[in-house]
């Protein structure tokens, strides 16, 4: 298996995450406002859950929001990790090639 990803992948996904959250908290308002001709025409449990979920509508959006946050942070500590990674890998590849007598690997006749 070959694991292959570009050094900006993480950051770009980082901010389509950001749209994201963004655009969660609109389509859950936009939610609330098509449900709004709803309103009077459920009795019973039904009632008590749209109730519900319209009056805990803010509470849902900054629970979904926190969790892409999260997972915002998680991206980030993501792309810093592969990029100190890949940083250490540079230095020591430069370093290992520093110490090593290319001179003495040649095959030559003499």
């Amino acid at each position: 298996m070959k694991f292959d990803m570009g050094s900006t992948t993480l950051s770009g996904l980082g901010k389509s995450t950001v749209g994201s959250s963004d655009d969660l908290g609109s389509l859950i308002r936009l939610l609330i406002a098509a449900a709004e001709p709803l309103e009077g025409k459920f009795n019973g449990a039904g009632k008590v859950a749209f109730d519900s979920f319209k009056a805990r509508a803010d509470e849902i959006t900054a629970a979904l929001n926190g969790s892409l946050q999260a997972i915002l942070g998680g991206q980030s500590g993501m792309d810093s990790a592969f990029t100190t990674g890949d940083q250490e890998q540079e230095s020591n590849a430069h370093q290992n090639m520093a110490g090593a007598n290319f001179d003495a690997a040649r095959f030559s006749g003499r």
